[in-house]
């Protein structure tokens, strides 16, 4: 259905009111853990809390990029924390954590594009929980990607996740800082640098993009042997982000999750408010 400015009754839910909930917010707190669930607005951030488990936010809260889909905050960030990997090491402890999902801004001012605090973040958690297992969310390294697939070789096994976001033909509006054959080129890397390597990446629907465009994203992302696949509605996370064109009926994330599978993605969550990070858990690492 086209956007009317009224929210449709299946994206509407409440924010659970929990002892977990109210643990893990403090946990997060009282360690000074970024997440991307409160610094992207997510709609699931309740959901998640509730269940004992964020997706931590590395190397700042000020991307460097401006993306207009995105409510992070743009600007010049600090050099990255030494003590977070140890500090996310404890929040994966005092949670319990089984399943760790790491992301970050966008840090193209530095060389590696912090590479080497995603590599220094794992490598503590695992020292300090040996069997716990992570999913990255990563940029996209532009500028030093085979660098940084290098890095990030000595911290394996992890899901290799970078997301597409859209559709090539809506980047200039929704991705300015960002570049479609760039996206795909990462996840071809990290394919190439060792076949086990599980790659991951995810797209939201309700920007404007047409069947035609996503059928063929999701045939680019097989091509680069991208194994698995997150579908979502795209959301308006703040007063000045993109404007939501359409909200994407349940049944049809149900269609769209078929015809992944069909392609040959080992993986799929596709839903009005599926996330990349949203249930990651739910297949995790080998």
């Amino acid at each position: 259905m086209k956007n009317t400015g009224k929210l449709p009754p299946w994206l509407k839910r409440r924010v659970p009111a929990t002892t977990t909930f109210a643990r893990t917010e403090k946990i997060i707190e009282d360690l000074r853990v970024e997440t991307i669930c409160t610094n992207a607005d997510c709609p699931n951030m309740g959901h998640c809390f509730d269940r004992g488990t964020a997706t931590v936010l590395i190397l700042g809260n000020l991307c460097t990029r401006n993306c207009s889909f995105c409510s992070v905050a743009h600007g010049k960030p600090l050099p990255p924390d030494p003590t977070e990997p140890q500090r996310i090491a404890q929040m994966a402890k005092q949670l319990d954590l089984k399943y760790l999902v790491i992301t970050s801004v966008n840090r193209d001012d530095l060389s590696d594009a912090g590479a080497k605090h995603f590599r220094d973040v794992v490598n503590r958690c695992r020292k300090e929980i040996p069997e716990l297992k992570y999913e990255l969310l990563l940029p996209d390294f532009r500028h030093c990607q085979d660098k940084a697939v290098e890095i990030l070789s000595q911290s394996m096994p992890f899901v290799f996740g970078h997301n597409i976001e859209t559709v090539p033909e809506l980047y200039p509006k929704a991705r300015p800082g960002a570049d479609y054959k760039t996206s795909l080129d990462l996840l071809k890397k990290a394919k190439q640098s060792d076949d086990s390597v599980i790659t991951k990446s995810s797209i939201m629907l309700g920007l404007g993009e047409d069947e035609k465009s996503v059928q063929q994203s999701m045939h680019d992302l097989r091509d680069v042997g991208c194994d698995r696949i997150a579908i979502g509605q795209y959301l308006k996370p703040s007063k000045h982000s993109l404007e939501v064109v359409q909200y994407i009926e349940p049944e049809k994330f149900k269609w769209w999750q078929q015809k992944a599978y069909d392609l040959g993605f080992s993986w799929v969550m596709s839903s009005p408010f599926t996330r990349s990070s949203y249930h990651a858990e739910l297949e995790s690492c080998t």
